[in-house]
């Protein structure tokens, strides 16, 4: 089985340009490949996770991946999926953010010569001249076309600026420029990319005459539709300061039981033979095949060794109490409350537990709220002092456990 036929297996292709010839490409090893990374926050997060699995993927195969961090797009924002104007980061945020990513894709990625190389658009996009480039990129876009792209026709409505309007240009001049001067024949990305992605091989075609190809990756959707990768508290972050091991674990450990397979297939590095077997377990076997999932994605992310010590702590806990050394804790300012306790709705949202207190209180309300094993039954409870300054151990429903403490 080629690489091609196994990403089809595995349910990671959506679209792609020439099916043909995509598959030959980089079933023998030839595509010289490129995915974008817009640098929106310090860290990569799930949504990301896929990308670099795809790469890793590509790359064992033979096939050689150029990384692109969009320290020039990253100045305007991609409008696709977005009902609203993304803020303008700073120069400087956005190069903070880079050097995060670069970091965190070195756990996935073999760079160096002759393998993956890491490359940033700001180097080329901001000394682009304007008069220049409409004359020698703008000629060979329709605005018509343009506007017919779905990244665009959603946000008419709302509004779509001018400085939006033009990602579409600087994507696409982005293919091209790497296909010039790195030889890149293939980009890959999210499906929502793919308006985008059609335009950069149209670029390089008129610019060169040139065949280049597009593959866009299927979203990561749960059962019910909804992209995969975000919490109560917001995204699931690569960066284990943003959210631990034990929480990047715990997360995948509990996925909807519907899930499971899908994520196992899509995410992991395991053998399709062997996933093909775990398929077959019987339902009494539902949480031996989220543990190995968890296990193996956290391993993949932060290593074999915390993804042992959150295996364990995750056992330990639900065992009745246990080692409570990886679990999420967030430590609290002695001066941050006043009293003699802290109300149990401040704590929650203190800790990331609920997005809001009207959320808070309805999970108090439903009985879904516990501090060191006894249940919340008054939306206006307080945590004493006391008890914070040793710590108490927070459970939001039957699965997600929380450690706070006053220091």
């Amino acid at each position: 089985m080629g690489i091609y036929e196994e990403l089809e297996a595995r349910g990671l292709i959506a679209q792609v340009t020439d099916e043909a010839e995509i598959r030959e490409l980089i079933n023998r090893g030839g595509a010289k490949f490129y995915i974008g990374f817009d640098p929106t926050a310090d860290s990569l997060h799930v949504g990301h996770f896929m990308a670099l699995c795809l790469m890793k993927r590509l790359q064992m195969a033979g096939n050689k991946p150029i990384v692109l961090l969009g320290g020039g797009t990253g100045m305007v924002g991609d409008p696709s999926g977005r009902t609203d104007m993304r803020q303008m980061m700073t120069v400087e945020t956005i190069q903070h953010n880079c050097d995060c990513f670069r970091k965190q894709m070195e756990r996935f990625i073999e760079f160096g010569e002759d393998k993956a190389i890491m490359v940033n658009n700001a180097d080329w996009l901001l000394d682009l001249k304007y008069v220049e480039l409409l004359r020698e990129v703008g000629a060979h876009f329709s605005v018509n076309n343009m506007l017919r792209a779905e990244c665009y026709k959603q946000r008419m409505e709302r509004g779509l600026s001018f400085f939006e309007f033009n990602y579409m240009i600087m994507q696409s001049y982005d293919f091209y420029y790497l296909h010039k001067h790195y030889g890149c024949n293939m980009q890959f990305g999210g499906n929502d990319q793919w308006s985008n992605m059609l335009a950069g091989t149209e670029l390089i075609r008129r610019k060169t005459g040139d065949d280049a190809y597009a593959m866009t990756i299927t979203l990561l959707l749960n059962s019910e539709g909804n992209k995969m990768g975000k919490t109560a508290s917001g995204a699931v972050w690569l960066d284990p300061d943003k959210t631990s091991p034990f929480e990047f674990y715990q997360y995948w450990r509990n996925v909807d039981d519907a899930d499971v397979m899908k994520c196992l297939r899509m995410l992991t590095f395991l053998p399709l033979e062997q996933i093909e077997e775990i398929d077959r377990w019987d339902d009494g076997r539902i949480n031996e095949k989220k543990e190995l999932l968890a296990h193996e994605l956290t391993a993949l992310v932060h290593g074999t060794e915390e993804a042992d010590k959150a295996r364990a702590a995750s056992h330990a806990l639900f065992a009745g109490g246990g080692d409570d050394s990886s679990m999420p804790t967030t430590e609290l300012a002695a001066d941050s409350f006043d009293g003699d306790g802290v109300g149990i709705i401040d704590l929650m949202l203190a800790c990331g537990l609920a997005a809001s207190r009207g959320e808070a209180r309805r999970l108090i309300q439903q009985g879904g709220m516990s501090v060191d094993g006894t249940r919340v039954d008054s939306i206006d409870e307080t945590v004493p002092r006391a008890a914070l300054q040793q710590g108490v151990k927070l459970r939001k429903g039957k699965k997600v456990y929380h450690k706070a403490i006053l220091k």
